[in-house]
């Protein structure tokens, strides 16, 4: 662990300079070691079945950080449980439902949210209390794209104001007070769309996992002091996966390039038409959508919502995890 007497530079980890720094830093192999007698249950061929494409995670990173992370959520989760509890005797209440726990993973474009959030889901799903974990995305939030259309908004598709946040809301708040059956739109990264009418059903989880680029905006506060809430009030935990920006930048290049020789070739596919030009211009394509669209997202909205996480997993070269910084308590 990087000690407080070390000087400013040494909390330089993507994120601040300050000597003061809310956050615990770790190297990834300081981080290993908390992962103490926590099983390894997941298997090589499993991990390859649930990275994304261009991920090259593999089964010694998840040794290296995930059972660590399985170990830290542990103990939030069964706090929170013990908490809830204790709250209930306090007010003097009786069957009330227990609240799911929900994890909230934020992060750029091409940084490798989803596989994170695989990954998570399925070792949290095989503690030996076998809780059920359920996965949800913020992409069946989006508008569909006649209304970004309408809205002239298909440029900003994934920027704050493309989602339907009153959505997100009701959804979560759903979530939070343990109803029964509550569906989440599904999206189609196929035909670059949110399903109409086609919805996942999230039937009351021990823990949920919320994930999106901008899932810990903030917005301004009301000037009257009315209570408007904002999605990552309903998060338990927190995390933000982080690299530099040149790194983003070349991981989305290059899944873009990768996309055209697989998905973009799907006749059914938004982007079919970028399968049929040649490499040059579809690296001019993949350039300018980052330029004019992803890196402006991650700007503007997403990279200045990283101090809000209690976990930033910082990525470095091949995508693996080189930092580690919990917020402390």
């Amino acid at each position: 662990m990087i000690s407080a007497s070390q000087p400013a530079e040494a909390f330089e980890v993507g994120m601040t300079s300050e000597p003061y720094s809310p956050y615990h830093h770790f190297t990834a192999d300081e981080w290993a070691k908390f992962r103490a007698d926590t099983p390894l249950t997941l298997k090589a061929e499993e991990i390859a079945r649930l990275r994304s494409l261009d991920d090259p995670i593999n089964i010694d990173e998840v040794r290296r950080i995930y059972l660590s992370l399985s170990r830290l959520l542990s103990a939030h989760v069964e706090a929170s449980q013990l908490l809830f509890q204790q709250r209930n005797r306090f007010l003097s209440l009786s069957d009330i439902t227990k609240t799911p726990f929900i994890i909230g993973i934020a992060g750029s474009v091409a940084v490798g949210k989803s596989t994170t959030a695989r990954i998570l889901k399925e070792l949290l799903a095989r503690w030996p209390s076998s809780p059920k974990v359920d996965l949800i995305t913020t992409d069946g939030f989006l508008y569909p794209n006649a209304v970004l259309q309408r809205e002239n908004l298909m440029e900003r598709k994934g920027f704050p104001e493309s989602y339907d946040v009153g959505a997100i809301l009701r959804f979560l708040s759903a979530i939070k007070a343990g109803e029964p059956n509550v569906p989440a739109p599904r999206y189609s990264h196929l035909t670059y769309d949110v399903l109409p009418d086609e919805h996942t059903t999230v039937d009351r989880p021990d823990i949920l996992i919320f994930e999106g680029i901008n899932v810990l905006q903030s917005r301004a506060l009301p000037t009257d002091g009315k209570i408007i809430p904002i999605v990552s009030d309903f998060f338990d935990f927190s995390i933000y996966i982080d690299a530099d920006e040149d790194r983003i930048h070349s991981w989305y290049v290059q899944r873009f390039m990768k996309l055209r020789e697989t998905a973009f070739r799907d006749p059914t596919s938004f982007f079919k038409k970028y399968a049929a030009i040649d490499t040059d211009a579809a690296l001019a394509v993949a350039e300018n959508l980052w330029q004019n669209i992803n890196l402006k997202n991650l700007r503007q909205n997403i990279l200045p919502t990283r101090p809000r996480a209690d976990l930033i997993l910082r990525k470095g070269r091949d995508h693996f995890i080189e930092t580690v910084s919990l917020r402390k308590l």
